[in-house]
């Protein structure tokens, strides 16, 4: 049923249990499990950066460290249930590179995770997945975590 599986994670917890899921499906169902990191470039062009001077290593080097973190923690899991793991960290768009992402692979199922919040916050800013759930036409599963203040 599932040959690629598109894991989208940030490292959250609420990543964690997509994570999980998307580790077990595709042990399952022997599929080959995409597991993609994007290191938000909103986040690191909105930022002057004036504390970094002669060449040192502005935000966006912290971001794809912990990207690259992530990343091997999924590899390592991965491999230990039996699971070939293909481990991507690009650059831009969170949720333009997932679907773009997904359309390069020809992914059968995409995997996110989202925290609860309230109406708020979601009428603010709303969410990577939000947004990936709304523009995607491929299968996509969403993992929910509860965040610790809320019910």
């Amino acid at each position: 049923m599932y040959d690629r599986i598109l894991l989208a994670t940030d490292g959250t917890t609420a990543s964690e249990n997509a994570e999980a899921h998307a580790i077990d499906l595709a042990a399952t169902h022997d599929a080959d499990l995409h597991a993609l990191y994007v290191v938000d470039e909103s986040v690191y062009t909105a930022y002057s950066g004036d504390e970094y001077v002669d060449e040192a290593e502005g935000p966006e080097h912290g971001l794809a460290e912990h990207g690259e973190e992530t990343l091997d923690g999924i590899h390592a899991t991965a491999t230990d249930r039996g699971v070939d793991v293909v481990e991507v960290l690009r650059y831009g768009d969170p949720v333009e590179t997932i679907l773009d992402y997904g359309d390069e692979q020809d992914v059968d199922l995409m995997i996110l995770g989202t925290k609860r919040r309230s109406a708020e916050y979601r009428a603010l800013l709303g969410s990577v997945t939000d947004r990936v759930l709304r523009l995607t036409a491929r299968p996509a599963l969403v993992m929910k975590t509860e965040t610790g203040s809320e019910r």
